[in-house]
């Protein structure tokens, strides 16, 4: 589990494609003594397991499965990535409960400046717009967001500027694709109410 709160912005070291799989190695400011073989990072909101690790950097293996859903595909190396390390029981929950499980894959269709935040309008595929609601939480790229406004099948969030610095949104561009991850407890909501 996350709280999408980026920790780091890593930036992709290495890509491979093996006989199983894609393998990413990424470089970070974390301590990699700390992190388990084994252990889950977010990735652009997409958790990953960590399957090796030295000094300043640790590699994770991609399915297919995952490649084909969310933005993983395009990564190429020197890309920056938002990262988060898996929330701890205790741990300070500042944005919302996030599973690292990738929705969909949006695309950003305008970025206008609004005093010293950015205003950024994603569309989503369908049927997921129906699970995001206005004032209601939404990770995008890994990062927990607040929605300002949705038009059917288009939501806006604005991002003020410690996010647009410190995060990889503020290197977006209206067409960058996008992982989305829709809020936990809308996902339940909607499948309670169909079955209801």
């Amino acid at each position: 589990m996350f709280t999408g709160i980026v920790t780091d912005v890593g930036r992709v070291k290495s890509v491979r494609d093996t006989n199983r799989d894609r393998r990413f190695e990424i470089e970070t400011a974390f301590d990699t003594a700390t992190i388990d073989l084994g252990g889950s990072i977010s990735h652009a909101g997409c958790c990953l397991t960590v399957v090796e690790k030295g000094p300043g950097w640790f590699a994770v293996e991609v399915s297919g499965e995952t490649l084909s859903l969310t933005t993983l595909s395009d990564w190429t190396e020197g890309r920056s990535v938002n990262l988060e390390r898996a929330a701890k029981v205790g741990d300070e929950l500042g944005g919302h409960i996030v599973s690292g499980h990738v929705d969909g894959v949006g695309e950003v269709i305008s970025i206008e400046s609004e005093g010293g935040s950015h205003r950024v309008r994603v569309r989503v595929p369908k049927p997921l717009h129906r699970f995001i609601a206005p004032k209601g939480s939404i990770t995008v790229e890994g990062v927990s967001l607040t929605v300002n406004e949705v038009e059917d099948d288009v939501f806006g969030v604005n991002l003020i500027p410690h996010t647009w610095d410190v995060t990889t949104l503020g290197r977006l561009e209206v067409a960058s694709r996008v992982n989305l991850e829709i809020d936990m407890l809308a996902r339940y909501l909607a499948r309670w109410r169909e079955t209801a």
